[in-house]
């Protein structure tokens, strides 16, 4: 599998109550988008950014880091033929993603995930 990015996925109560602090103080004020479950939050001068996570709005449990790749296939092939546990079948999302969660063997749950074309 390929890394083309990664998020870290914070878990919050209240996005609106914790943005303040990511927008203003670290500066990340460029709101990527918002669903009101999660939202991204980047820099605008460099790019850096984080996710405000309350709690994923389909899969039964919630990921520390969104992992992008180009091939979402054959990284979920991959994690089968390795024996990772996976968490979350491959699933296209209303909101425009095609993604799986696997079980990290630290028992850290990570969201695969790629953009739909």
């Amino acid at each position: 599998m390929r890394a083309t990015r990664i998020t870290a996925n914070l878990r919050v109560d209240d996005i609106e109550a914790a943005q303040g602090f990511y927008t203003d103080y670290l500066g990340l004020s460029t709101e990527e988008f918002n669903l009101g479950w999660v939202a991204r939050y980047t820099s605008p001068s460099n790019g850096e950014h984080v996710q405000l996570v309350t709690r994923d709005a389909t899969a039964t449990e919630d990921s520390v880091i969104s992992v992008h790749t180009d091939d979402l296939d054959g990284a979920y092939e991959e994690a089968r033929k390795l024996g990772f546990e996976i968490v979350h079948p491959i699933t296209t999302e209303e909101w425009g993603v095609r993604r799986f969660f696997v079980r990290a063997p630290d028992g850290n749950v990570i969201n695969i995930v790629s953009h739909r074309d």
